[in-house]
């Protein structure tokens, strides 16, 4: 795997490459990092070009100064342009998710498939009220995963959370949803304490041609709590394109 990083007016992107085949791009959520990948990475790669993003303000990026879910997309969209990206997959959990809808919308014609896992696009809350569910989604998840996602959140730091928590609450995808023309599949965990299995599928109902998927037993960070179900569905979804292709 390579690690490599992207720069366009003063703001950077930084990301690990792996694998051969069309591309798929990895988009964490708020705390996250491209760490919270790991179960996932060796399935999609296996058959696909895997991009790991590490978003600005977290992960190896976890210096810099984090960036709003616009801002961030548009960064995204620079560094597609960069390498001409075509044919994407965009896999975003919670605020990458978030995120990916705005990149979706930027660039239709590079975003071929969008996967949202448990996206924060139509969150409603305060901070506040944000960070007081997130011992209990921590807690609904896998319990081996809380040492990660607690030093992620210690790395970035409070003033990057807070920032980015508080931009994903006043940003909202609702008015864009019915214009995304990528093929979507929306992924939520049934036990999502943070992010409502309400709102996923509100989500998908807003997406045209948009197919809702829930994994019972899964909590917010879906991904890693049931790795080999979401990773079946991603590949299983990338698949059917490519028996319905001429």
């Amino acid at each position: 795997m390579r690690s490599l990083q992207f720069r366009s007016r003063g703001a950077s992107l930084s990301y690990d490459l792996t694998g051969q085949g069309d591309p798929i791009v990895l988009v964490h959520g708020l705390s996250g990092s491209a760490h919270w990948w790991r179960r996932n990475i060796p399935a999609l790669s296996a058959a696909h070009r895997v991009y790991v993003l590490d978003l600005a303000g977290y992960g190896q990026a976890w210096r810099q100064r984090s960036l709003g879910v616009r801002e961030a997309a548009a960064l995204i969209a620079a560094w597609m342009d960069s390498l001409d990206l075509h044919r994407v997959t965009l896999i975003g959990h919670s605020m990458g998710g978030h995120i990916s809808m705005h990149v979706a919308a930027l660039r239709p014609a590079r975003v071929q498939n969008l996967v949202l896992a448990c996206a924060s696009g139509l969150l409603r809350a305060s901070p506040y009220r944000v960070a007081l569910n997130l011992p209990r989604a921590a807690l609904t998840g896998r319990l081996t995963f809380v040492p990660r996602i607690l030093g992620d959140a210690v790395r970035s730091g409070p003033r990057n959370l807070w920032r980015s928590a508080a931009d994903l609450l006043r940003d909202s995808v609702q008015d864009l949803l019915p214009e995304l023309r990528a093929r979507t599949l929306v992924i939520w965990g049934g036990r999502d304490a943070l992010v409502p299995p309400a709102l996923g599928r509100a989500l998908a109902a807003a997406i045209p041609g948009a197919r809702y998927e829930e994994i019972p037993r899964a909590g917010h960070v879906v991904m890693v709590d049931a790795p080999a179900r979401f990773n079946a569905l991603v590949l299983d979804f990338l698949r059917e394109e490519e028996r319905a292709a001429p």
